[in-house]
């Protein structure tokens, strides 16, 4: 018997400048055409309110130009090779396209014809080699209506640029630039990165942070390791506002559910660090408030140094922009063993569920879980019951005895594991893929990761499913605010989680992962039935699947199957969704940096997608697969897409298509 429903709630210098020439560029036609932020607005919706691309004229659209993720104009005669898969999404303002390069700079693009207007990097002293780097996910973007800012984290600094020269803002910081090293409070971070975008709330720059949670059985598992706070900055003068502890610290809510190791001397939020938003945050400047999706504390796997619930890991966290205080919070899982962080932004779009207008917040998960809340109280506008989960036998862990489930809308890929999910193209296939589940313990969703038994017939750890690149990444969903539909890439993907001793001497974590993997299954196929990458609709006013499709072909050319006439399979390569007026628009991923994705992952098309059916109503080759989240804008009356895309053959680029 399942409990009532529960939702957790607590009481509560200047810098050298290179330019290229500055060339003209025509003014974009208002805010509707442009795209301010990494998922087009503070909502996060990837939604573009335009329809020159529609359904009649999707099959004129053509590739009018591309440009690589390093332009030649920023090389400044640096040889490095731009990377095979560039996460990055460019933002759009005043017919200028700023992306972050694969150099570890800022560039401005012609958003017409995608050459370089300007770019910020200091110059290279004589003799000296040139400066590297790589690219984030994101840039952020402010503007008063007169001025307007570019922020790029770089590095360990956060960094504010004229949005129209590209010289640094000299007001904000020291001489353009924040040290994100320094600002934390008594944890020493010695070391600071983020890859995300930053976002602006009425004038406050949101910053999270990523402090490396993958251990192995040769990287040092630490059990101290530095907290993934979130804090708050001055867009004017760069001035930090406010830090939000992830781990809460003594006398906060939430310190609580940090328990005391019987192996310790000090509870366990003295040292645990991690629980990083290394995904971006979404905002209702309205409101005031911003919404953090968080992820898990040291470490991924095994918790045994961390016994408790663990607030506020794999949590989303509403603050007020401006102070940094917390409203309103929800935990997702409590005691983390499966590396089930929250890696994408959250949707936020307004609802009509039972005749009740409701400002709804919407964010998916690796999990295939839709969690769905009204924004301004956390209130989750379906129940949310707390179920009973098993239990392991890891020696030394703490086990949450129930997880937190939804009851709308339901998921939207496997969860868990049984029989029924086993591939069963032929007999043959499925016999082979029921004898193979006798090396793993397996079964029911949150099934907690298990020992590594090398004695013969032991198993070789845990299938868990969804895993770590499974259900929705940090490629993310996105939402029509027009019929409050949301749409929502999934990757079928699972992940074999052994644990071992550590074979490295400075680990002090008692268990570490040394056999993580995709799951193996017969003939070089998937374990499980497809379609193996999809997208989802869900409409959030019934809290219902509206349609489910598979995302391309899929392994169809296997030699076990090629015989077989099937449907398409879908592929698993991480992709994002662009919603417009008219379509929906996905690639397949590409086929690197896709780590524990099967072989074969990702495909180089690019399609449009009926927004009530699901139907494919159009399709194109591009050079390589995508790798980031394609985005849409309007300049001088011709609509464009925008697209990062890469191959394991090629540089990666930005591909732009419009109508001739």
């Amino acid at each position: 018997m399942s409990k009532p429903a529960v939702l957790r709630v607590l009481s509560i210098a200047a810098c050298a400048v290179t330019l290229t020439p500055l060339v003209a560029v025509p003014a974009a036609g208002g805010q509707s055409g442009e795209w301010h932020a990494y998922a087009a607005d503070k909502a996060s919706t990837k939604y573009a309110p335009l329809d020159q691309i529609d359904a009649e004229t999707v099959d004129d659209l053509r590739v009018v130009w591309r440009q690589s993720t390093i332009p030649d104009a920023t090389r400044q005669g640096n040889s490095m090779r731009a990377p095979s898969a560039s996460q990055n999404t460019p933002i759009m303002a005043d017919g200028l396209l700023f992306v972050s390069t694969g150099l570890g700079m800022v560039a401005a693009l012609d958003a017409t014809t995608g050459e370089v207007v300007w770019f910020d990097a200091p110059l290279v002293p004589e003799g000296e080699e040139p400066r590297r780097g790589s690219p984030t996910r994101g840039l952020g973007y402010w503007t008063d209506g007169d001025d307007a800012r570019v922020l790029a984290v770089l590095g360990s600094r956060l960094v504010a640029l004229h949005a129209e020269t590209g010289a640094r803002d000299l007001d904000f910081g020291d001489g353009g630039e924040v040290d994100l090293i320094q600002g934390f409070d008594d944890r020493v971070v010695e070391r600071f990165r983020w890859r995300s975008a930053p976002l602006v709330v009425n004038n406050v720059i949101i910053v999270g942070s990523l402090i490396g949670d993958i251990t192995s059985n040769t990287i040092a598992a630490l059990k101290e390791m530095p907290p993934g706070d979130v804090r708050g900055f001055d867009v004017q003068t760069g001035e930090q506002l406010w830090i939000f502890h992830t781990i809460p610290r003594e006398g906060e809510p939430g310190n609580e559910t940090w328990l005391t190791a019987l192996t310790e001397d000090r509870a366990s939020w003295e040292y645990t660090g991690n629980t990083n938003m290394w995904a971006s945050p979404s905002a209702d400047e309205e409101l005031g408030y911003v919404y953090l999706p968080l992820s898990t504390p040291t470490s991924d796997y095994y918790g045994g140094h961390r016994p408790g619930d663990n607030l506020f890991a794999e949590s989303l966290v509403c603050l007020d922009a401006a102070t940094g205080e917390r409203i309103w919070h929800f935990q997702a899982v409590h005691h983390g063993l499966w590396d089930y962080d929250f890696p994408a932004a959250p949707t936020l779009v307004d609802i009509t569920v039972d005749g009740r207008d409701i400002k709804a917040i919407a964010i998916t998960s690796k999990q295939a879980t839709t969690y769905v809340f009204d924004r301004v109280t956390g209130e989750p506008v379906w129940p949310i019951e707390e179920r009973p989960v098993p239990q392991g036998d890891v020696p030394g862990e703490w086990y949450a005895a129930t997880q937190p489930i939804p009851t709308r809308p339901p998921a939207y890929d496997q969860r868990g594991v049984t029989i029924d999910d086993l591939i069963d193209f032929t007999p043959e296939l499925r016999a082979e893929a029921v004898a193979m589940l006798d090396d793993y313990v397996w079964g029911p969703f949150f099934t907690p990761p298990s020992l590594i038994d090398d004695r013969p017939g032991g198993t070789q750890g845990t299938l868990v499913v969804p895993g770590l690149v499974g259900g929705t990444d940090w490629n993310g969903a996105g939402a029509d605010p027009e019929t409050g539909i949301l749409y929502i890439p999934s990757n079928h993907s699972g992940t074999v989680v052994g644990l071992g001793r550590s074979e490295n001497p400075r680990s002090d974590v008692d268990w570490v992962m040394t056999g993580a993997r995709h799951i193996p299954g017969p003939q070089g196929l998937p374990m499980f039935k497809p379609p193996y990458g999809r997208l989802v609709a869900i409409d959030l006013n019934a809290g219902d699947i509206l349609w489910s499709v598979a995302n391309g072909d899929g392994p169809r050319d296997n030699p076990a199957i090629a015989h077989l006439d099937l449907p398409p399979l879908g592929h698993g390569g991480r992709a994002a969704p662009l919603i417009t007026k008219s379509l929906v628009f996905m690639g397949e991923g590409a086929n690197v940096g896709a780590a524990f994705l099967p072989e074969g992952s990702g495909g180089k098309m690019f399609r449009a997608y009926d927004k009530m059916s699901g139907a494919v109503v159009w399709e194109m080759a591009l050079p390589g697969g995508t790798t980031a989240a394609p985005i849409s804008y309007m300049v001088d009356g011709t609509q464009y897409i925008v697209t990062t895309v890469g191959w394991e053959d090629m540089e990666s680029e930005y591909v732009a298509l419009a109508l001739p």
